[in-house]
């Protein structure tokens, strides 16, 4: 992966932390971000994983939608 298109998956993912609001609730700590962020591939790395990931997926494509059609408003 080039430097320019690694640089830009990071700052969107970064964002995504920012966008659900776990970086608010955690008061900035990264250490709690990343504690998260193991946590929720501890809760998926077991025969449950896919499932565990469409899960999450659904709960993603919703919320990415609800916040299109708020701003569209």
């Amino acid at each position: 992966m080039k430097r320019r298109e690694r640089t830009r998956k990071l700052i969107e993912l970064g964002g995504l932390v920012v966008k659900a609001r776990l970086d608010a609730m955690v008061e900035d700590d990264r250490a709690a971000i990343y504690g998260a962020l193991l946590g929720l591939v501890q809760q998926a790395d077991g025969e449950q994983r896919e499932e565990e990931v469409a899960l999450w997926r659904r709960k993603g494509k919703r919320a990415f939608e609800t916040e299109a059609a708020e701003q569209s408003r």
